[in-house]
Formats: C-alpha cells, structure tokens, sequence
C-alpha cells in the first residue's frame, strides 16, 4: 500500500509516486566499502516513476522521436584506442549462464553480442515477443537521457533514488525489511540458486521479469530492487563524502562525484566517464553480488548498455 502525505503537491504526473522531501541517513558502513561512509543529506520532494521504463513505453518513445540507442550505432575507433577493428561493431553486452566456471573472469558469464540492442535482448534473432511490460535493457546513458528529455522528466540522482527504494524504512536493510526473503519469500527479481552456473528458478523465468511481478515498495514503487540496475546522473566516487560535522552543515539535493575521479584508473587511455547505478538486478545473488539493497551502488561508463541494466525516471517540482 502506498503511503500518503500531506506535502503532496495537488497535481501528480501519471503513473509518478511523490517522494517527500526530507533528511535521511544515505549509504552504509556494513557491507562494500564504495558505499561507506554513512551519511546524512537532505533531499527535496519528487515524484517518481512507479515502475521501470518497458519495452512497451521505450518503443513509443523510439517510433515518436525516430531515435536510435547507443548500442544500434557502430562505435567510433577515436573513442575506443587500441580497440581491435573487429570488434568496433553495434552490439551490447548479453549474460549467459556457463555450465562450470573456474576463478572469477566474467568473461566467462560475460560476451559482447554483435547485434544485441534493446530490440534484441539476447542478440541473434531474439526479439520483444511477450516481452513488452518487461523493463527495457541495452540502454546506455545517454538513451536513459533522451527518453526522460523526450518525456519531459530527468533521470534520478542517487540520493534521490535511495531516498526512495528505502519506501520509509530507513533502518531496514533491504526495501522491505531486515529479511532477504522473508518467510522463503522473494521479494524482488534476485538470482536463485548459485551465481551464475545454477539457477532454481522455472525455465524461461531466470532473467527480467514484467514490472509489477514482484510486490511494491512501502511509497508504492516497483522493481527498486532487483529486476535490472537503474541509471543516475551521479558521477561515480569510490566513496561517499564524510559526514557533516553540524547539522546546519548537511548537504541538499548531492549530486555526486567529480567528472575527473569517475574515470576507470584501469583504462587511463579511454576517457568514458562513470555513472552510479542503483538496485541490484537479476544476476545478484548472496554468493556473488549482495547488492540487492538500498544503500548498494555500482560503476557503470556512460558508453555500456547490458542486458541488466534500465533506468526509471523522475519529475521534480519547479523551483
């Protein structure tokens, strides 16, 4: 059940949840170091979408604006130096679950499909049958952008996303509560199983499922968790800031890390800048990726789409 409140503005945008402003504690100190320290930070009322972008509203929005996402376009080599000739073709990268792996290249889970695109999730001659209320995949930033600018909406910063994956339970260590599965219950679209050889959910359901699948947030909102990671505007940081030292000190509206710190120290000859992402996706799992939280964040370069990654939209109110 979604909560009201009263500092709702009158009018509410379709299909958008209001998000009230206020103060609360962002990150954590208990599991993966990028997302310590714990921090407080102030965040201004927003509505936000109830559910992911779909295939079904991303198809709209491609057919009214004529658009073409990053992963139909053939990349350019001055971007990518080095990169072998063969391999500069449009394509995204696809999971597929390997029968055995040895050590933890994910490369062997991992494969760059030549052809794969939000049209054609899995590559090849895969297509969108059935599959229109599921949450669009191989989108990379810079298509998460156009859809929102098209749509007249943003795309969430990161305190505003947590802020609302949390559904009023600040505490709590997962959306809905301290449990991951509460009475053997999923509660979000998370691997079963062991990652990534072996998976106990029924065949032809082990990868995205149709928002709404799975139950809401306590503000009412789907798929915070799980399902497929969802883009922000942040810059990547390997850490979140310190906290405040006074009260009155405590930022408002944080708009994450510098441009220059979000590049991969690993490629210093490819300046793609990072971006976090938020909510886990699918392929997370306790063995491999607990990322399935609020506080959970993870590096993404503006250029890369993936078959796990989708992006819901924000509207905030004009100053």
């Amino acid at each position: 059940m979604s909560l009201a409140f009263e500092d709702e503005p009158a009018k509410a945008p379709a299909g958008m949840v209001w998000i009230p402003g206020r103060t609360f504690t962002m990150g954590s100190n208990d599991h993966y170091p990028e997302e310590a320290p714990a921090h407080p930070v102030k965040v201004d009322g927003f509505w936000i979408e109830e559910t992911l972008v779909t295939n079904r509203k991303f198809m709209e929005f491609v057919k009214a604006a004529g658009y073409v996402t990053f992963a139909e376009k053939t990349p350019d080599s001055k971007d990518y130096p080095g990169a072998l000739p063969k391999m500069l073709k449009a394509g995204s990268l696809v999971f597929h679950q390997p029968k055995t792996v040895s050590g933890s290249d994910i490369t062997q889970w991992w494969s760059f499909k030549f052809g794969a695109n939000w049209r054609r999730p899995l590559g090849g001659l895969s297509d969108l049958r059935g599959k229109l209320d599921h949450p669009v995949v191989h989108v990379a930033y810079v298509d998460a952008k156009a859809y929102a600018e098209w749509a007249g909406l943003d795309l969430p910063t990161e305190a505003e996303w947590e802020l609302a994956a949390r559904g009023g339970l600040d505490d709590a260590e997962f959306a809905w509560g301290d449990e991951l599965m509460p009475g053997g219950v999923a509660m979000a679209n998370t691997w079963q199983g062991t990652f990534p050889t072996h998976s106990t959910k029924p065949k032809g359901h082990e990868r995205t499922s149709p928002v709404r699948s799975f139950p809401p947030n306590g503000y009412g909102l789907y798929d915070m968790i799980g399902n497929v990671w969802e883009w922000t505007t942040d810059y990547w940081s390997t850490r979140h800031p310190e906290p405040a030292a006074k009260s009155c000190c405590v930022p408002t509206n944080p708009r994450g890390g510098d441009i220059e710190a979000s590049y991969d120290p690993r490629q210093p000859q490819i300046r793609i800048p990072r971006r976090v992402l938020k909510g886990g996706s699918h392929l997370c799992a306790p063995n491999y990726c607990r990322r399935y939280r609020p506080a959970a964040r993870h590096a993404e370069p503006e250029d890369t789409s993936t078959s796990h990654v989708g992006f819901r939209c924000v509207k905030r109110v004009p100053a």
